[in-house]
């Protein structure tokens, strides 16, 4: 019985310490005042973090204990008067005194603090609205197709032909055409093969599957750049705007009514349009993908940045772009813009594909055999058809009769 009794009391006393130390190390959960607590994040700290906020982390960054160094000495081994978590945190705020033996732009970035919003962003909102851009275009081409129908030539065909682009024209154009193509494809491939594929090929059949897209994408960006140079060097004198493009906008281009011609040169407006759509996207696409081919040797972005920043336009929209950057951030930043660009890129490409197919009698023929039929270009481009007849023409007459 004394037994019981002494453990009774032992307990009860235990039980009143431990309620007493609880009581006096409880704080206010969302307290700013850390001076009492060494630094600690507070709850609101952390809510708002979640909630997206920014949040100031100097009490962090600059919490690296040498303040109490007396107290601290022989404390913490082979650190001296750092703890573990001062070294991680030194290391995560950029204030750690690395060596490392190679020399590499990146290598002694050992911890990226910012890296999870390009990870979060990259499988969450720039994949969301990216499909909506694809999914968006898929659904107005069979949409207008279901209203407007295959494109036909109207007037009778005259079973002659003209030649509109040389094998030099279609050899520059395929070469841009095809390796947009399997590029387009590897990349999509890359960005949701994860979800899409290792379902259904398992963890290694996608690992393989994902080493050949990175081989061709990386190689064949080589064949897209070259491509690009080709088509720009051979159209851009006959991509300028001129009077007849308005022409062609106000009427639509006859695309959505039938026996509507309106006049237009070897380029009518929408094909004036999709070449700049394509030399700029495709200078840009290519920035950003040689900066990823050489990684942190081209970084772009901080300067790119600055200059923006410099115009006052971000700030007038609530932005506030970077302009100090780690090797890490910039390789985050190409690799999002590349993304974003190719979405938009694969879009307009899409319906390219479909007016120069399927959706117009004859279109693809200009590219196929480089020989379109009379009537087609009379009817789509009847002022280059005029000049060629007349440049065919004056040849006729200036050549000395047999």
């Amino acid at each position: 019985m004394l037994r019981l009794f002494i453990a009774f009391l032992l307990s009860l006393t235990l039980t009143q310490v431990a309620g007493a130390q609880t009581s006096e190390g409880a704080a206010p959960a969302d307290s700013t005042d850390r001076s009492t607590t060494g630094g600690a994040t507070t709850l609101e700290d952390i809510l708002a973090r979640q909630r997206g906020e920014k949040v100031d982390n100097s009490y962090r960054s600059e919490n690296t204990g040498q303040g109490n160094v007396e107290g601290l000495l022989g404390q913490f081994g082979t650190h001296g008067v750092a703890s573990d978590s001062d070294v991680y945190r030194a290391l995560r705020y950029g204030s750690a005194d690395v060596t490392v033996s190679s020399q590499g732009p990146a290598d002694s970035v050992l911890i990226q603090d910012g890296g999870m919003w390009w990870l979060n962003f990259r499988t969450g909102p720039l994949r969301e609205y990216g499909t909506y851009i694809l999914g968006g275009m898929l659904a107005i081409i069979v949409l207008f197709f279901l209203i407007r129908g295959k494109i036909r030539i109207d007037g009778e065909k005259t079973g002659r032909t003209v030649l509109r682009f040389n094998s030099f024209e279609r050899f520059g154009h395929w070469l841009f055409a095809g390796s947009f193509l399997v590029l387009g494809i590897t990349g999509l491939l890359t960005l949701y093969g994860r979800d899409f594929l290792i379902p259904v090929f398992g963890k290694e059949g996608f690992a393989t599957i994902a080493q050949g897209c990175k081989w061709l994408h990386n190689n064949l960006a080589w064949a897209f750049m070259l491509g690009l140079i080709i088509i720009t060097i051979n159209w851009i004198a006959h991509n300028i705007p001129n009077k007849t493009d308005l022409k062609w906008l106000a009427a639509g281009g006859g695309l959505f009514t039938k026996d509507s011609h309106p006049p237009a040169k070897k380029f009518n407006a929408g094909q004036k349009i999709i070449f700049w759509a394509c030399i700029l996207l495709g200078v840009s696409i290519s920035l950003s993908g040689l900066s990823l081919l050489f990684p942190f040797e081209l970084p772009m972005f901080a300067k790119t940045f600055s200059i923006a920043n410099s115009t006052g336009i971000p700030q007038a929209l609530g932005l506030n772009l970077p302009v100090q950057m780690s090797p890490q951030e910039e390789m985050q930043y190409a690799q999002v813009w590349h993304v974003m660009v190719a979405y938009v890129f694969i879009a307009i490409i899409i319906a390219h594909i479909y007016l120069g197919s399927v959706g117009m009698e004859g279109a693809f023929d200009a590219m196929g055999t480089g020989e379109v039929e009379e009537q087609w270009a009379r009817e789509h481009h009847s002022l280059w058809l005029e000049e060629l007849q007349e440049k065919e023409a004056g040849k006729a007459s200036a050549s000395p009769a047999e």
